[in-house]
């Protein structure tokens, strides 16, 4: 498992044709990738299973607590990013609600990500 930041911090501000925002990128595949869009309520539970190919959850609202094949468990928030390698247990958790988009693909590595290291927590990549 590893923990990536794609809050506004890890940006580039734009500017070209007269914008004014800052882009985090987050990943280019060029194989197909599934992405959506997971709602957790309070008491929500993505329940301990294993990951069919690579995975990406990143958190765009609230908390939780995400677990790896360690089952130790690490918290998370809106801005943070989680990266689980294919066939790895995983589980999210949250007490007080989470949003987060989900992607999922066989390309998926961690260095095509566009974002920022903040904490690997047993990961052999």
């Amino acid at each position: 498992m590893k923990i990536f930041s794609f809050n506004k911090d890890t940006g580039k501000h734009v500017t070209k044709f007269n914008s004014n925002f800052v882009m985090s990128q987050i990943v280019q595949t060029q194989k197909p990738a599934h992405i959506g869009c997971m709602h957790l309520m309070e008491g929500g539970i993505i329940g301990y299973h294993q990951a069919v190919v690579p995975q990406l959850l990143l958190v765009v609202n609230g908390e939780g607590i995400v677990l790896g094949k360690d089952q130790v468990p690490f918290p998370i928030k809106a801005g943070e990013a989680v990266y689980w390698e294919k066939d790895e247990y995983h589980e999210t958790t949250t007490k007080t609600g989470l949003t987060a988009i989900v992607i999922e693909s066989e390309e998926l590595h961690p260095a095509s990500f566009k974002l920022k290291e903040i904490n690997n927590i047993g990961t052999s990549s």
